[in-house]
Formats: C-alpha cells, structure tokens, sequence
C-alpha cells in the first residue's frame, strides 16, 4: 500500500478544507492510495488479499450452494408431482367400483386438470437371463398415461401404441438397463397376489421405455393397461385410488371440500404435501443450515479486514498526523480507512457474485468434468435421485447473500476506522 507524500497530503489537505461533503474526492483518492501496495507493506497487502479472496469464496459458495438446493428441491418436486397425483382419493365406505363416474365427476370440479383411476402393486421383473429386480406395478388407462406429459412426453424408445391395445408395458430406462431389455422384448412379472396358492407369472411385450430423469422412478416403476392390472393383483373391476391433478398444487387445500362434494360418497383425501413431508422438511432444514455455516466462511474473511485495517492505522500514523495537522476531521480520517476496507469487501463480493453465477450457468458440465478428473460419478443419481445436477438461483437469496456479505464487510471496518480518526496529531506519531 503506498505512503502519501507530502505534498500529496498537503495539497489533499487544502482540499479537505474546503470540501464539506462526506465521501469527498479527496478522501477517495487517500482511500485508494492506501489500497495500492508497496514492498515494506507487503504483509497488510497479503492480509487484504486473503480478505478478498475469503470474502470472494464465501460469497460465491453461498451462492452455489443456495442455488444447487433449490435447484434440487425444484427438480424433485417438478419430477414427484409430475408422474404422482397432487391429491389422492382413497374409499372408506367399501370397494372404489364407480372409479370410472368418479374420474369424470372429478375432472369437471373447477381447477382440476385430471382424475386418473389406478391400481399399484409389488412385482418381481425379470429380464434377459438371470437379471431381475424389484418393481411397482402401476395399472393406468391408456388415454390417462398419455395425459401424463412427465412420462408420455419423455418416452426414449417405442411409442404408446402398444400400450394402448393392452398387450405391452411401458419401464423406465433405468430398469431397461439393468435387465438388458430393449424395445419389442420380453419382461416376466411375478406377482405374489396372482392366486390363493401360487404367485403369477406372466410376460408382456415392452412397447416403451421412458426417463423421466429421477433415478427412482426410472429404475422402479412398470406402466401396466388398467384392465390387465385389474386382472393381475384379483381386482377386476376395481381402482385402488385416483390420483387428481391441479392447476396449483401448492393450493390443494382450497380444494378438498369440491372434490368432496363431488364424490358423493365417503372418502379419504391425502396430498402431495402429506406423502412427501418429511423429505421435503430435511431438505429444508439442511438449506437453512447450510446457509448459517456457510456465512461463517464471509465473516472469518470479514474478521481479516478488521486485522489488515489495524495494521494500516499502526502504518500510516504520521500520515493520520499529517491529514488532521492540515485541516482533515475526524471524521473525515474515519471515511478514509472505513472506505479502504469496505472497498475489498465490496469487491470480494461482486467477484464472488459473479464467481458464484458462472459456476451455477456451468454446474452440470463442471461435475461431468470433476468425475471424469477423478474417474468416479459424483452426486451419483443412485443416491441423488437426479440423473443431473441442477442449479436454481433465485433473486431474493442472491440479493440476501450480497446484503449480508456487504453487511459484515461494512461492519469489519468500523472498528479500525474509528480508532484511526480518535489519534490527534501527536499521538498518531507513535504509531511510526
């Protein structure tokens, strides 16, 4: 950080005269001087620069974080409610026989988008050779799963076609994969609920294999016609639930009293909210706590400016003397050292800022690059539930990061900027 001269002081201290206006030109350029620096002051340099840096990091990494959970939290929910009813209707007055009148009825209740009678159970697929793996059933009416754009626009191979004439199935590509099964290939279903006495075992035709993009539901779950569902799991004629979709899932409780109404009988209604509440909740409270660990990254680089400010003071004490000597309040001393050290906050977190924007524009291509340096799949969708990282910032967050950031850099240089503007001239001598 390089000294002032003398006649810079003197003639900034004829400007300090004569300026009256806090943030004055002067005061910048003392400011500034101060943030350039030179060999003796190489380590309050240092100092700053690590400031700067930390400051930087945290900023960037709140921002990432933030962005990568509500880019997940996002995801999950598109994904969960995309292929899962926003309510489900269960009976509580006997057998669900009138599933097809109650679909109807359902869908003509103001703000539902679709009613969809299903039937759900656990099988056993297996594939080529010895492969196999554990599965649900979801028995579904063609025209239903064609409404449901989560699976029938995402189909990777083969069509409908198949599905709708009750002879194929339709499985994720996970599971395609893991049973070596190909489009127009067998799969042989094994269920336990077939007969009093012997499991079912049956194959059918795969018409079409989809990726909806969330590991579970790719590698889990067979589409299956109704009426052979029905016939599968001994419930002919019969619906396990309906699952009713919404224009706004998140207002499912205006809801509840029309679809009521429009049931005419007893039932059971649960939400989306009640099936996922404590997946959702965790994920929630690791967001808030990640955040509080994550600002003690900017506030230890913000503790760094406090030393590096202190340091300064001790430094530059014959210029505080100087500065006061030709006219310079305390005040106005205080602006100086308050402006050198918000100023690496402030630049540590525009750089941080813009760090953390890159990194979140880039994120899936950025863990492609980082597992094939490391020959491992980070964020593995086994574990992960999403075949790909996804990033969501969000405008408030964002903007809260940056208030806090700037915050506590602010509030770093209060400190060292006070104590600089109480020396007077003869005690800031000392400090040379």
């Amino acid at each position: 950080m390089t000294a002032v001269t003398e006649d810079q002081v003197r003639a900034a201290g004829q400007s300090a005269k004569s300026a009256s206006r806090p943030f004055s030109a002067f005061e910048r350029m003392v400011a500034w001087r101060y943030l350039r620096s030179r060999r003796k002051e190489a380590f309050i340099s240092v100092i700053a620069g690590f400031s700067f840096i930390g400051i930087m990091l945290g900023v960037a990494t709140l921002i990432i974080v933030m962005a990568v959970m509500n880019g997940f939290r996002t995801e999950l929910i598109s994904r969960i409610l995309g292929i899962n009813g926003h309510m489900i209707i269960q009976p509580i007055d006997g057998p669900l026989n009138n599933y097809a009148d109650l679909a109807t009825r359902f869908s003509g209740v103001k703000g539902v988008t679709m009613a969809i009678p299903l039937i759900e159970g656990q099988v056993l697929a297996q594939g080529v050779g010895d492969s196999s793996t554990g599965a649900l059933v979801r028995g579904i009416r063609a025209d239903d799963l064609g409404k449901m754009k989560s699976v029938s626009e995402q189909i990777k191979s083969g069509d409908l076609v198949g599905f709708a004439s009750g002879t194929g199935v339709a499985i994720g590509s996970r599971m395609a994969e893991k049973l070596g099964i190909q489009v127009g290939g067998s799969i042989t279903l094994t269920s336990a609920t077939g007969d009093v006495t012997l499991p079912l075992v049956k194959a059918y035709t795969v018409s079409a294999i989809y990726e909806i993009g969330m590991w579970e539901y790719d590698s889990t779950i067979i589409f299956m016609p109704l009426e052979e569902a029905q016939l599968v799991f001994n419930a002919e004629g019969l619906a396990q639930s309906i699952e009713i979709f919404v224009e706004h899932p998140d207002a499912v409780d205006e809801m509840r009293q029309p679809v009521e109404d429009a049931a005419g009988r007893q039932i059971f209604i649960s939400d989306w909210r009640d099936r996922n509440q404590t997946f959702f909740a965790t994920i929630e409270v690791q967001r808030n706590v990640m955040f509080m660990i994550l600002t003690l990254i900017v506030l230890v680089a913000a503790l760094n400016i406090i030393s590096g400010l202190i340091m300064l003071v001790k430094d530059k004490g014959s210029d505080i003397a100087i500065l006061r000597t030709m006219g310079a309040t305390s005040g106005s001393v205080m602006r100086i050292f308050f402006m050198t050290g918000a100023a690496i906050g402030a630049a540590g977190t525009v750089a941080g800022v813009l760090l953390g924007v890159v990194v979140c524009l880039n994120i899936e291509s950025i863990r492609q690059f980082f597992s094939w340096i490391s020959g491992t799949t980070l964020f593995s969708p086994e574990l992960y539930f999403l075949s790909q990282l996804p990033a969501d910032m969000n405008a408030d967050e964002t903007i809260l990061v940056i208030v806090m950031a700037l915050s506590l850099s602010f509030l770093a240089t209060i400190v060292p900027a006070w104590r600089a503007s109480r020396l007077d001239p003869v005690e800031a001598l000392r400090y040379e």
